[in-house]
């Protein structure tokens, strides 16, 4: 079983309720990807709405993975810097595997899609993302390729008491 990987794909009403689903289920197992369980699709909904008016400005770009069934399993936006000495690298945001397919290399497969894009693109030469600390995230990341080149201690406060530190990684294209 593999994952089908869409770059800029058409936004329908199925694509919408399965990036919603997909977030809040990944939210609710404890994924790090801006929202702490419990969470509901209602909750997410305003920061879905505002990535797809980041994609219709012109500012983000989807991927998204759907299984053999044809259900989003995975999503990752890669999203242009606007300040004029950036913009030769992007950042890649809300990186997400359905719970029900981790384990089976598919955040590898992801990550791998999401570099062909960015390749794709004109002019970037990196993928920045942040990611949550605690969780061990930042080593799978680097065994994509990604280096850490930044850590801000207890810049995350998940709930009081539960500060993580806000972790960069970089994957140079060139």
């Amino acid at each position: 079983m593999t994952l089908t990987f869409t770059f800029d794909p058409a936004v329908t009403p199925a694509l919408r309720d399965g990036i919603l689903d997909l977030w809040a289920d990944v939210s609710n197992a404890g994924g790090a990807v801006g929202f702490v369980p419990p969470v509901t699709r209602e909750e997410i909904r305003p920061e879905l709405v505002r990535q797809f008016a980041a994609m219709e400005e012109g500012r983000s770009r989807l991927l998204v993975g759907h299984d053999e069934e044809g259900r989003v399993a995975a999503t990752a936006f890669l999203t242009f810097n606007s300040h004029r000495l950036m913009t030769h690298w992007i950042w890649l945001y809300t990186v997400m595997v359905h719970p029900r397919h981790q384990g089976k290399g598919y955040g590898r497969d992801l990550l791998a899609a999401a570099e062909s894009a960015a390749r794709g693109l004109d002019g970037i030469e990196a993928i920045r993302l942040g990611c949550r600390g605690g969780l061990g995230l930042e080593h799978f990341y680097a065994s994509c390729g990604y280096k850490e080149v930044g850590r801000v201690p207890g810049a995350i406060r998940v709930a009081p008491g539960d500060e993580r530190d806000d972790i960069t990684m970089l994957l140079p294209l060139t």
